[in-house]
């Protein structure tokens, strides 16, 4: 199967970092996501009871990010695949966490994981 649901360009306000100040202010995080998912059943109905929420998947996200407050960017997106995997049932994803401006030269920084199998 080579279906999937994206969610790309998710930002969460939250607390993230290792410095002191970090830790006493909110930043942004950007998610990527693409999560496999057999799209045939919602395809043929064309009820969203067959499909991935994403909305749901958006919100809990955020929910995540904001509770976690990550010091580092791979424990966030860690918590974040193990927890979308485990609550939604995704056998398989990407997941890209980026932290814009946290280096002053480059439009972001990140990290990007796979799980699961495809």
């Amino acid at each position: 199967m080579a279906d999937s649901v994206l969610i790309e360009g998710l930002v969460v306000e939250t607390v993230v970092g290792v410095y002191d100040w970090e830790r006493e202010v909110t930043q942004e995080l950007v998610v990527d996501l693409d999560m496999a998912w057999d799209n045939r059943a919602p395809g043929a109905s064309d009820d969203v009871a067959d499909a991935l929420d994403y909305a749901l998947v958006s919100e809990r996200i955020g929910q995540c990010l904001k509770e976690l407050r990550p010091k580092l960017l791979e424990h966030g997106a860690e918590v974040l695949a193990e927890v979308l995997q485990r609550e939604f049932a995704v056998g398989w994803l990407r997941l890209t966490l980026r932290k814009p401006g946290a280096v002053p030269t480059a439009r972001s920084v990140g990290v990007c994981i796979e799980r699961g199998v495809r």
